[in-house]
């Protein structure tokens, strides 16, 4: 068909469904040829049959990936963040552009000015967090600015979590996206500025190291130091600021239980089990407790300090950590990915449940010697196990960022992320058609 435009899909997961939904609706207005790859599209048969279904391992089928990427305009990368690079250096090759949801890696970041050069561009951190969390905080930092005040104090939140009425378990927890990257969460050293000094919070404190907020009918959520704050200073034009923080959101008391798996060691990824596959839950638990007499619930009592009647111990319990008559079934399997399988026998999303993805924004600005503090939170609930919250905040600025790209609306180039007004502008307008907006007060 005439000046048709390809757009290449890679990746059709949990995170995906919005996404995919508005490229298939939009595709015959806007004449798009959309293509959906994945290790397994059997899933879309149904409700994509307009669209080219292509099974396809980006990893172990390079010369298949160069072909589909040859083919295509643009390309939106929905698969683990460890795999962008691949697609970034093919997608340079054939200059065509790119999308990711992901952060910008040091080696993304190094191809930037190759990027530029081509006239491409590789836009990425266009999700919901990171993604709108930059666009809607770029709005209000530049509206700010547009007054001639000073900011400074900024901090940013954001959870994805379950909804008030699908919240039945002790860990007010469900998985909405990749549960690896949720095991992995806080690795390394959380880094943020306050009040004028540099804060540091190693991973052994992380989740120890917690505030609480209020957001209105949806009740208190605890927030803790989410990777390198400190980079989005530039980023978000912030310079000589005295306090930049950005957090992630969770319902008490997760983080207490999450502190005593990272104190134990169970979320440690960096070496395997011997015989992992041969453990049952309570044998995996045990592999991290003292050698004693003593149960393993009483030994986990001992070391943690949480008796039987206390929150935390209940929800180890609860996820069967104790039970000698379920089996992990995994071999050659790292503490992480263990403790993930068992927590996805748990903690997964009912098929009548219901997500919530939460946002909350503040800041304090001087202007003519005033001080001024603004509050902007959001809140999206999902409508079921496939159409969440997390999807649709992750799917649909993509989706909107692509057509606007194809269309021409966007024209920068290099390795960006959404903190423009000329991206973040039209994405947000439209977002708040499909219920993403968010709600500000002043004082």
């Amino acid at each position: 068909m005439e000046n048709q435009k390809n757009i290449l899909v890679l990746g059709a997961g949990k995170s995906a469904i919005y996404l995919l939904d508005y490229l298939r609706d939009h595709a015959l207005s806007e004449n798009w040829k959309i293509s959906i790859a994945d290790l397994s599209t059997t899933h879309l048969q149904k409700d994509f049959s307009s669209c080219e279904l292509l099974d396809i391992s980006v990893s172990a089928e390079p010369e298949k990936l160069e072909s589909l990427i040859a083919l295509s305009d643009l390309v939106i990368s929905m698969v683990p963040a460890t795999m962008h690079p691949l697609i970034a250096h093919t997608c340079l090759r054939n200059a065509k552009n790119l999308i990711t949801p992901s952060y910008v890696s040091e080696e993304l970041q190094a191809m930037s000015k190759e990027v530029a050069e081509k006239g491409l561009l590789f836009l990425n951190e266009m999700g919901v967090d990171p993604g709108i969390d930059h666009m809607s905080a770029m709005q209000i930092i530049d509206a700010i600015k547009a007054k001639g005040a000073k900011i400074t104090e900024f901090e940013s939140y954001c959870g994805g979590l379950i909804a008030p009425e699908s919240d039945n378990n002790p860990w007010h927890y469900k998985f909405t996206w990749n549960p690896r990257n949720v095991i992995l969460a806080g690795q390394g050293t959380a880094k943020y500025l306050q009040n004028g000094t540099y804060k540091y919070i190693p991973y052994h404190q992380l989740f120890d190291r917690t505030s609480v907020f209020e957001i209105g009918k949806f009740g208190t959520f605890e927030g803790y130091a989410n990777r390198d704050s400190l980079k989005y200073i530039e980023a978000y034009g912030l310079q000589g600021i005295e306090t930049m923080y950005r957090g992630t959101f969770r319902k008490a008391p997760f983080c207490k239980a999450w502190q005593v798996f990272v104190l134990l060691g169970m979320t440690d990824d960096s070496y395997v089990i011997e015989a992992s596959e041969k453990l049952s839950n309570r044998e995996f638990i045990n592999l991290f407790l003292p050698s004693n007499e003593l149960s393993e619930a009483e030994n986990f009592t001992k070391i943690t300090g949480y008796q039987k009647d206390s929150e935390v111990y209940q929800m180890i319990e609860w996820l069967g950590l104790f039970s000698h008559d379920t089996f992990i079934h995994q071999k050659a399997a790292s503490p992480a990915k263990m403790l993930q399988t068992i927590l996805e026998q748990k903690l997964v999303l009912a098929p009548s449940d219901k997500d919530m993805l939460v946002m909350l924004h503040k800041f304090t600005y001087v202007l003519n010697q005033s001080v001024h503090h603004i509050t902007s939170s959001m809140v999206v609930l999902g409508e079921n196990q496939i159409h969440t919250a997390m999807a649709k905040t992750v799917g649909l600025p993509i989706a909107i960022a692509a057509r606007l790209i194809l269309n021409g609306s966007i024209n920068a180039k290099g390795v960006c992320i959404p903190v423009s007004k000329s991206i973040y502008q039209p994405i947000l307008k439209e977002l708040e058609a499909y219920g993403i907006q968010f709600t500000e007060s002043e004082h």
